[in-house]
């Protein structure tokens, strides 16, 4: 049966349909709740529940612990309303005009990066575009029915081709497929754009970007969309690795920081070998930012990545050095990887 959400402090409404989540509800209705994986990994759809009673799902416990149930907060993406309910959640501006949708596109190009990074550059057909926002993701269409999901690291205004960075995962459904089979000119199908991490562009605050892995790929993104919009607020990027190959775009960003005054780059490397010849920061990437910015209560904080990286810097950015609880935005990298090769 249909129950009526409430949502606050917006006190806009919506209902849900026969067996519908919180949050699918919401974004079928026009109210864009904060959402990340949309498989209970990521936690960014975490929020409050006022009053009623929810089906929490299958949420993984990192990203909703039971302690966190019991203080009334459940993950929107996983969470089903056995009853009228109030919640309490941010909604997101900027996305809702976007329309979502499901295209093919050919690989136009691929390059690695690195060993175990590819990069993808995919061809939509002609007098077709893909308008997104700087950091949201898309989902890759299988031909199993399975989706993956990779967040584009081209900005929006450089359309011409979809920028995707995927790393190789053992067992992976589409990244085995990547690294082994794929040839320019294949056909892919994928859905998008998808996702409420991106640039808030309404804010004057310097921004502290963080990023693991291919994580950077979004964060990527933001920033050359920040400079062709002439944003001139104060940007510092932290990139982490394992060792200094998986920084796999570091001279680009060089050159940024070169060009932009606004721009600093800090890569952080954290289990070099002695061979790296590693002379950079050392050790967790979110360590490094918390000693460099004890004080975070006039920034904001833009961190994609893994998600033990982005929970570690979401709990200690609040709990010890200030931040706001609103101004953290991420987007955690949830790897999705098959008992057997695809």
């Amino acid at each position: 049966m249909p129950f009526e959400v409430k949502i606050e402090p917006s006190g806009h409404s919506f209902t849900t349909g026969e067996n519908e989540t919180v949050l699918a509800a919401a974004l079928r209705q026009g109210f864009v709740l904060p959402y990340g994986c949309r498989n209970g990994a990521c936690g960014s759809c975490k929020g409050k529940i006022l009053s009623g009673t929810v089906d929490y799902g299958n949420p993984q416990p990192t990203a909703l612990a039971e302690f966190e149930k019991s203080g009334g907060y459940a993950l929107f993406c996983q969470a089903k309303p056995s009853s009228d309910l109030v919640i309490e959640a941010r909604e997101v501006g900027g996305v809702g005009e976007l329309e979502v949708r499901r295209l093919p596109c050919r690989v136009h190009h691929m390059h690695k990066a690195a060993d175990d990074v590819m990069i993808l550059k995919l061809k939509l057909p002609a007098n077709e575009r893909l308008q997104f926002l700087a950091g949201q993701y898309l989902d890759i269409l299988l031909r199993t029915g399975k989706r993956r999901s990779y967040s584009m690291a081209n900005p929006p205004h450089d359309d011409e081709f979809v920028e995707l960075h995927v790393r190789n995962m053992e067992h992976g459904a589409f990244t085995e497929y990547v690294f082994a089979r794929m040839k320019e000119k294949d056909i892919l199908r994928f859905e998008g754009p998808l996702g409420t991490f991106f640039l808030q562009e309404d804010s004057d605050k310097p921004m502290i970007l963080l990023a693991s892995g291919t994580g950077f790929a979004p964060i990527k993104s933001i920033v050359e969309h920040a400079f062709y919009g002439g944003i001139e607020r104060p940007m510092t990027l932290y990139w982490g690795g394992r060792r200094p190959q998986d920084i796999y775009m570091g001279r680009l960003v060089g050159q940024w920081q070169e060009q932009h005054d606004n721009l600093t780059f800090i890569p952080v490397v954290s289990d070099a070998l002695p061979e790296d010849n590693w002379t950079g920061r050392s050790g967790l990437v979110h360590r490094a930012v918390m000693e460099d910015f004890p004080d975070m209560s006039g920034y904001q904080v833009y961190a994609c990545g893994a998600p033990v990286m982005v929970e570690a810097a979401h709990r200690d950015f609040t709990a010890q050095c200030g931040l706001p609880e609103a101004e953290f935005y991420s987007d955690a990298f949830t790897p999705s990887v098959d008992p057997t090769p695809a």
